[in-house]
């Protein structure tokens, strides 16, 4: 079996965004070729597109497998459709270009010969069909700003008593069979997520946990683990009768979110990672004790998170974030009990393995500041694009909310609940 890559690209005299609108479209029938197409969802809610071409009867079937507003890029696979390819990867990039725009698009393909040479010329006309369409429609695109957000649900305070006691903010049905349970940082707590599960709620049951010794959930009698971490998400899940989690972390939570996904793959339908993925999972033990031991020396002094709250606000917020925003963050720090700080570090500091992203066969969603200290844009897009490229059925979106820092949702929630909703309607009843 061989493989070629077909590769086009062209410079078009319109705006980046304006010829984004066309492309990101991955159900819109601008390409001159199609003739009808719809959008599918499959068991696993991965987004397909099917279509047939003008003066063909051959059903074509493709399942975007990488999307990203940010990057203004997108990757989708063959499922059926072409005859005699053994696989078939694409993949589409918009980029600012002295002229306006660059368009480029790529194929990777494989078949045997002689079918692979004719896959790869009828590739290279349709892309080259497809750049034409697009330097006549860009220039009469509207860019579309009303992100059409539903109203905010009500929310409730629920306890699950047990040990230890495990509190949670909630909207929507009480019961359900998927759950969209949100995990905060490090430094915050439950109500960093209200606005979130407020609007979620309208989508599936939604909650937000208090992680063992924040807000009103109690630490364990020994020191947490993220099995122990991993115990409760699966006591929450029983206590609102789900079969089935989205996860939704920020930091500290995206770090556990990736680990629940690496024990429990069979109950997750996606995950959205914002403000982080790994962790300390790829450091070494060196760099782990420091960044531990350098955290411990306030509380080692007798301070407690409140004292030193203003000064991790720096480090967290974007240099444009009102006072306001300042002022949520540093009370969700200034709440952390001392030990319950010392114990989220402990836990943080030694993580028990390396994540092996093969083992990420769903949905997920990568979001990060464009001011994040700590999970810079650039770090979280090659961790998407190591997930995209491990995972056996890839279905990855990366995206960099603007002007904003760590707790992107926070400060600029607007754009954040947007990506945030678009993800968790796929998996709507």
């Amino acid at each position: 079996m061989a493989r070629e890559r077909v590769h086009v690209e062209r410079e078009i005299a319109a705006p980046p965004n304006a010829v984004w609108q066309i492309v990101s479209d991955f159900a819109g029938a601008w390409h001159p070729a199609i003739a009808e197409i719809r959008l599918e969802r499959d068991a696993m809610g991965g987004t397909i597109r099917a279509f047939r071409a003008g003066g063909e009867d051959t059903l074509y079937r493709e399942r975007l497998t990488w999307f990203s507003d940010s990057e203004r890029s997108l990757g989708y696979t063959h499922l059926e459709g072409i005859k005699g390819a053994d696989a078939y990867d694409a993949e589409v990039s918009v980029k600012s270009a002295t002229t306006g725009s660059l368009v480029t698009w790529t194929a990777e393909v494989e078949a045997a010969e002689p079918r692979l040479s004719e896959i790869c010329a009828g590739t290279a006309f349709i892309f080259t069909m497809g750049l034409d369409a697009l330097e006549q429609l860009a220039t009469k695109a509207i860019e579309v700003s009303d992100t059409g957000l539903p109203s905010p649900l009500p929310l409730t305070t629920k306890f699950i008593e047990g040990a230890p006691r495990l509190a949670l903010t909630m909207a929507g049905a009480s019961k359900g069979r998927r759950l969209a349970l949100f995990l905060h940082g490090i430094g915050g707590g439950r109500s960093n997520w209200d606005r979130q599960v407020a609007l979620a709620g309208n989508l599936m049951p939604a909650a937000a946990l208090d992680l063992r010794g924040y807000g009103e959930s109690r630490l364990g009698e020994t020191q947490s683990t993220v099995d122990a971490y991993c115990d409760d998400i699966i006591r929450v899940m029983r206590d609102f009768g789900a079969e089935r989690l989205v996860l939704v972390g920020l930091s500290y939570g995206s770090w556990i979110a990736t680990s629940f996904a690496m024990r429990h793959p069979d109950l997750l339908d996606g995950l959205v990672l914002s403000g982080g993925c790994t962790g300390m999972s790829e450091a070494g033990v060196e760099e782990r004790e420091r960044f531990r031991l350098s955290r411990e020396v306030p509380l080692d002094a007798g301070k407690t998170p409140a004292d030193f709250a203003p000064s991790v606000v720096e480090v967290l917020a974007g240099p444009n974030a009102g006072p306001d925003i300042r002022e949520t963050l540093r009370r969700s720090m200034a709440a952390i009990p001392a030990a319950t700080y010392r114990d989220a570090l402990t836990c943080f500091t030694h993580p028990p393995e390396r994540f092996d992203f093969s083992r990420l066969a769903i949905p997920v969603l990568l979001m990060t500041g464009e001011f994040d200290r700590l999970a810079p844009p650039a770090e979280i897009c090659g961790v998407a694009e190591r997930i995209r490229k491990a995972s056996s059925r890839p279905d990855v979106r990366f995206e960099v909310i603007a002007d904003a820092g760590h707790v992107c949702n926070v400060e600029q929630p607007e754009r954040y609940d947007a990506i945030l909703l678009d993800f968790l309607g796929r998996f709507a009843p």
